[in-house]
């Protein structure tokens, strides 16, 4: 008897296939690396705390970017023996840094420097034009990033026939929501801090900048809220989707091997990967040989109907009754 395996390379091609996801993190990334320099200056320059709210909303978005690129590669690594389905679940793991560091630039600095700020009575250090142009290039530098994002997640959804904000609240692909939610996000908050500008020229109360402050890092900490939810629940164990689950169990109760289908456990993997085991009652006189052709069958019908299956464990189990 030859010694057995204990790793299993079924997952590592669907964690790898994350190219197009590694485009849109790169882009998201320089896109943000751009926008917190630039508003950083403007914020500097015209002495806008709106604008200073953005720059570390920015740099938060960067080095939120950088953990994601950096959780494709580790979750590309070979499995070993101490995590033999692979690295898959590293994506959800720097997707929850990423949310708390989003949370931590929006409850920390956005609110506290608002909130600071309309305590001590904030004035304009500076001119608005240069706040102005700093809004212009955040807003194309950030659209071309959420272009791509929501480019990528309309294809996304249009081949798994689903409409996109279903696709959007449903898929386990945490780098492209993430960019999406962010630079959704960052339109919203530059369209906060155009307002509170905009209010504090007209007005000429200093009120309104610290204001939009304040609602920027609101924004902030419920995206990163929703971010945490969604990938802190797969990076705990979750189950597939219902509708995987079903098509499952049809593949299971279809085959003419199996009587019953006693019990049927799904496990997330990563992105791309689901594990599923299956209790099963089959049917009696069946021989060794059917019993394993029969197993082999189910198992390539399985991954054959619901694609992210990577890992199939099927027990034949007396039937309920027995």
């Amino acid at each position: 008897m030859s010694s057995p395996s204990h790793v299993s390379k079924r997952s590592l091609d669907s964690t790898r296939a994350a190219g197009a996801s590694r485009t849109t993190v790169l882009i998201a990334l320089a896109a943000n690396a751009l926008i917190a320099v630039a508003k950083l200056i403007g914020g500097v320059a015209s002495g806008s705390t709106a604008l200073l709210a953005e720059a570390a909303h920015s740099l938060a978005d960067t080095t939120n970017q950088g953990f994601l690129l950096g959780s494709i590669s580790l979750a590309a690594r070979e499995p070993t023996e101490t995590h033999p389905f692979g690295h898959g679940n590293q994506r959800f793991l720097w997707t929850f840094v990423a949310a708390v560091g989003m949370f931590v630039a929006g409850a920390v600095f956005a609110v506290g420097y608002g909130v600071m700020e309309l305590i001590s009575g904030s004035k304009e250090q500076g001119g608005f034009g240069a706040a102005w142009i700093t809004l212009g290039i955040s807003v194309v530098a950030e659209g071309a990033s959420w272009v791509r994002a929501l480019r990528q997640t309309r294809g996304e959804a249009r081949d798994a026939g689903k409409p996109v904000r279903r696709y959007v609240a449903e898929s386990r692909d945490p780098s492209v929501k993430m960019v999406l939610f962010e630079d959704t996000a960052a339109l919203a908050g530059i369209a906060l801090a155009a307002a509170g500008i905009a209010l504090h020229q007209v007005t000429g109360s200093s009120f309104w900048d610290p204001a939009a402050s304040i609602c920027i890092g609101l924004l902030l900490i419920g995206v990163a809220a929703r971010m945490a939810y969604d990938t802190g629940r797969l990076l705990v164990g979750a189950a597939a989707l219902p509708e995987e689950r079903e098509a499952i169990e049809g593949v299971l109760g279809e085959h003419p091997a199996v009587e019953d289908v006693i019990e049927v456990l799904t496990l997330v993997l990563g992105p791309n990967a689901l594990l599923v085991a299956a209790r099963i009652d089959v049917a009696d006189g069946i021989t060794g040989d059917q019993l394993e052709e029969a197993m082999s069958e189910i198992d390539r019908a399985i991954r054959d109907t619901v694609h992210d299956v990577t890992e199939v464990f099927l027990d034949p189990t007396p039937g309920r009754d027995r």
